[in-house]
């Protein structure tokens, strides 16, 4: 009986893989950062052939483990970076182009193009997406437009796009297999969420040949199998899910209501819908949880732009510590009722603000405010951003979020995570294991390959590390939120229209 489920966590500043055991343990870790590329403002790409060989390269290291031989590992999941889009030769596996990065926006002005001539009710009403160059259509448009004779080729079949899954799938595979999972495909901008299928309508507006798009498969599925010559031998890839969409699994939110919010650079929290596609009036993203047997379940997605940057900022910029751990006994030292904010709009506010004029700003700031008040300030933004998608998600859902299942490098933080629990008012659950993205794209690989019977056997191996409960009362909440809201109100470009009423 096979002893492992290897992962490969495909992200946007480095690969790495992990190999879980059947308890959703992480037992060997392999990690290798690769370079971004900034070409020209706004513009972020990578080289896909450094995705390949970081991926390649931490698969062989965490394979040759001391005490792990190929034999063991059952099969493989794939998560990966979302919307990141990649164009190659399916003669030769070749990509025409570097790969044109999410957080790339070299494709605003062709997005404002398609919301002033009105096309913005359309694609949301058939993919729960915002138009937005962090989508894949208008990226693979500009690499057809841009690229000499890439359109003329993709024309006559010659081409294939994938986001990263995708291609990873394709040079794993040995170019036997062009296929994505429903999550990816989710946020091309191209897929109508409803039926399931790539949408003709959607492909017309963009211009996009149908002959370059990958099959869409479930989340849990059958992609094929490694070419021996890559690991060794031929494992089966089983799961495929993007990055956030992995963790929504990888935390066992199965049911309705329940969420899960990652605390990176920036924030991302997804709440599951269940089998209703529930659209939002606070322009936040519908979006695909994942598929299982031909069912999808959808979420409810908003995104944080800086969470963990402003910490970063704080460090680097402002110099006010040294490490990231000193904010925990920083922050302990402020008075329970800190009314000092820092609004984190350095890149401007994203949902459900959605106002890329805004800018940063500190404010409250008396005699006695020194750098502990400062840096608590700085924690508790991403406590009041979490609760400004909470009322959003309220005022959107049948289900209201419950409980919040969270992950990412800022949750060690104690003292955060019981001001968040004190601002969301509910229960916050810290998890056992760290690498929740990676063992979602793990689980969804056993469950095709029969390592667990159903969601119930997994869920059951979700266990909390630690649980922060509400301790602060309701009017104090209020009060601070209230602050909160204010000082949002004085950095916008526009006036607040957008938030639902509390």
């Amino acid at each position: 009986m096979s002893s492992y489920l290897l992962s490969i966590d495909q992200g946007t500043t480095s690969s790495r893989a992990i190999l879980f055991d059947r308890k959703g343990s992480a037992v060997h870790i392999a990690q290798r950062e690769f370079e971004q590329h900034f070409p020209a403002d706004g513009w972020v790409e990578h080289d896909p052939e450094a995705i390949w060989e970081s991926v390649l390269g931490t698969c062989r290291e965490v394979l040759a483990s001391p005490g792990v031989n190929l034999a063991q590992v059952a099969g493989i999941g794939i998560t990966n970076q979302r919307e990141t889009t990649l164009l190659w030769d399916r003669a030769t596996g070749e990509t025409l182009h570097p790969a044109i990065v999410w957080q790339d926006r070299r494709t605003s002005d062709a997005c404002q193009q398609l919301r002033d001539a009105g096309h913005e009710t359309l694609v949301n009403q058939r993919t729960g997406l915002l138009i937005d160059p962090y989508f894949s259509a208008t990226k693979l448009g500009w690499l057809l437009d841009n690229v000499e004779g890439a359109r003329e080729r993709a024309e006559r079949g010659e081409l294939a796009f994938g986001t990263v899954d995708t291609f990873l799938i394709w040079r794993l595979t040995d170019g036997r297999v062009h296929a994505t999972d429903a999550t990816n495909a989710s946020r091309t901008m191209l897929f109508d969420i409803h039926r399931q299928c790539w949408d003709s309508e959607l492909l017309a507006l963009f211009d996009i040949p149908e002959g370059l798009l990958p099959e869409v498969k479930d989340s849990s599925d059958d992609f094929g199998s490694t070419d021996a010559r890559w690991l060794g031998g031929a494992l089966p890839v089983a799961g495929v899910a993007g990055d956030q969409q992995a963790a929504l699994f990888g935390q066992a939110c199965f049911e309705p209501g329940m969420g899960k919010s990652t605390y990176g650079t920036g924030c991302f929290m997804i709440v599951n819908t269940g089998e209703q596609a529930e659209a939002s009036r606070n322009r936040l993203l519908t979006t695909v949880g994942y598929r299982l047997n031909g069912v999808p379940t959808y979420a409810m997605e908003g995104s944080i732009f800086v969470a963990g940057a402003t910490m970063q900022w704080l460090r680097d910029g402002l110099k006010l510590f040294a490490n990231a751990a000193e904010t925990e006994q920083l922050a302990s030292q402020t008075r329970a009722g800190n009314h000092v904010y820092l609004v984190p709009a350095f890149t401007g506010l994203g949902a459900p603000y959605w106002d890329p004029k805004a800018r940063g700003a500190i404010l409250g700031l008396t005699r006695d405010t020194g750098i502990a008040e400062i840096v608590a300030a700085g924690l508790q933004a991403v406590c009041y951003q979490t609760r400004d998608l909470q009322e959003c998600m309220s005022d959107d859902m049948s289900a209201a979020p419950g409980a919040l299942r969270v992950d990412g490098g800022m949750v060690v933080n104690n003292w955060l995570m019981q001001f968040l629990a004190d601002m969301l008012g509910v229960e916050v659950d810290r998890p056992e294991t760290q690498e929740i993205t990676a063992l979602g794209a793990a689980y969804l690989a056993g469950l095709k390959l029969g390592w667990y019977q159903d969601l119930e056997e997994i869920a059951g191996l979700w266990s909390a590390e630690r649980r922060f409960y509400p301790a602060m009362g309701s009017t104090q909440r209020d009060e601070l939120y209230a602050g909160w809201l204010e000082a949002v109100a004085r950095v916008r470009s526009e006036p607040s229209t957008d938030m639902p009423s509390h």
